[in-house]
């Protein structure tokens, strides 16, 4: 499904008035990070939605702040700017607790300026004696009678779906496209959220050179030359004994999570700092998850020999990523756009990759000649047989090996297996899972 042609519906409001609740109430997963730290979300979180079929792209947006009142409130504003202006439809939120601050008045200005239709929502209303006041003190921004929900309790969420469905306008038809799901992951400050934004060509994400900006994992659709992809900008991931509790601890999750969904991997590795010990961790973490994966190096512009420096950085990657050979490279310089083609064109290839299917005949005729050229080892006076093998699966690609006892398969022995089967059939760029299963058969069945 495109999300491109879909209604918008952005949820705006100061910090801490249930936004990320509300949008996780309704997606019906914990999508958005929760805190009671104000300013935990800062850039736009989408999902898709469908309720009465009427389907919607639902957006959460960091707190409204005034200008002075944070370190991220410039950058933040912009996002729920734009959030505002792309939307068809916004959700106001005010607090029922708490009732109107000064907060609230900007955040109607901001709405209004938007002129985008807007649903007056009194959050956290699971009191009658509260809500009674929210409501009267709250229609005084001029939005209309909100109408009270409570996330926490699901009341009155369908009701509020019920209003948001009969205010959409009508959705263009929905073309589905097969779209590549790139995780970018890494260490912080390599430049994620940069590469994301020039990607895409705007300020899709807030990047600074602040270790920890980006929190929650962004879905964004492209549409290039070299095909159609959803990127996903991760937290950066820390060692486990360096992480915070509370926020980062979530945004870490949520990265580790993002590896679990996407495709492709993109390993970003800061040029400037070369491969470090917890890149290769992060690496460690995607070849758990069975993705696809490109190693990019950003910051390439700060190099002085451009040529020298690179074959240097893939000699090092090479030796620091030799449990990874399969990994595909790329050379990037995020500020300056260089080397986004290139890239995206190696998440493609790494995705056609997870996709080949080998015919049975063609897999056992592979494995008999490696067998043939290198016999397997002699272990406790009994040697492995391999009787034929089957590809069950995709994405990754799986292979299902019958061999007489698993048990006398060294090691080694399966590395030269895989490495044979990745040299025959061009699985460069993806991992591939190989079983061994005992077989009393002799001969490889028709």
């Amino acid at each position: 499904m495109s999300a491109g042609v879909l209604p918008r519906v952005a949820i705006v409001g100061r910090p801490n008035v249930g936004k990320s609740s509300l949008f996780n109430r309704i997606v019906g997963e914990r999508r958005a990070i929760i805190e009671n730290e104000p300013g935990t979300t800062r850039d736009r979180l989408e999902a898709e939605v469908e309720w009465r079929e009427r389907p919607f792209l639902l957006i959460d947006t960091g707190g409204f702040q005034r200008e002075d009142e944070g370190e991220y409130t410039g950058p933040v504003r912009a996002q729920i700017a734009a959030a505002i202006a792309e939307a068809s439809l916004v959700l106001f939120c005010v607090d029922a607790r708490d009732g109107l601050t000064a907060s609230d008045h900007d955040v109607a200005d901001a709405v209004r300026r938007g002129r985008a239709p807007a649903l007056l929502v009194a959050t956290k209303a699971d009191n009658e004696a509260r809500e009674a006041v929210a409501l009267a003190e709250a229609a005084v921004l001029g939005f209309g009678q909100p109408l009270p929900v409570s996330a926490l309790h699901d009341i009155n969420v369908g009701l509020l779906l019920d209003a948001v469905a009969e205010r959409l306008p009508e959705a263009a038809p929905l073309l589905e496209r097969d779209r590549v799901r790139v995780a970018i992951v890494g260490r912080p400050n390599t430049g994620k959220s940069t590469l994301v934004n020039a990607l895409t060509g705007e300020e899709r994400v807030i990047a600074s050179a602040v270790a920890g900006t980006t929190r929650d994992a962004i879905d964004t659709d492209l549409d290039a030359p070299e095909g159609a992809f959803t990127l996903i900008d991760t937290a950066g991931i820390r060692r486990p004994g360096k992480r915070g509790r509370g926020v980062e601890r979530h945004a870490v999750l949520r990265a580790t999570a993002a590896l679990a969904r996407c495709d492709v991997a993109v390993l970003l590795i800061d040029g400037a700092q070369g491969m470090t010990a917890q890149d290769a961790h992060v690496a460690g973490l995607a070849i758990e998850a069975a993705t696809g994966m490109v190693v990019a190096v950003n910051k390439t512009d700060l190099w002085e020999d451009a040529a020298e420096e690179r074959a240097r950085a893939l000699a090092a990657l090479r030796e620091r990523l030799a449990f990874l050979p399969w990994a595909l490279f790329a050379f990037v310089s995020a500020t300056e756009g260089k080397g986004l083609g290139e890239l995206l064109a190696l998440a493609a290839e790494a995705r056609a990759a997870r996709r080949r299917r080998i015919p049975t005949g063609e897999l056992n005729a592979i494995l008999r000649r490696a067998v043939r050229e290198h016999s397997p080892p002699v272990i406790h006076s009994r040697r492995l047989k391999v009787r034929y093998a089957t590809q069950p699966s995709v994405d990754p690609p799986g292979f299902v090996v019958f061999v007489n006892d698993p048990k006398l398969l060294h090691f080694s022995y399966r590395r030269y297996l895989e490495r044979r089967l990745r040299e025959a059939c061009d699985f460069e760029g993806t991992a591939i899972r190989l079983v061994f299963r005992a077989s009393n058969a002799e001969e490889a069945p028709a």
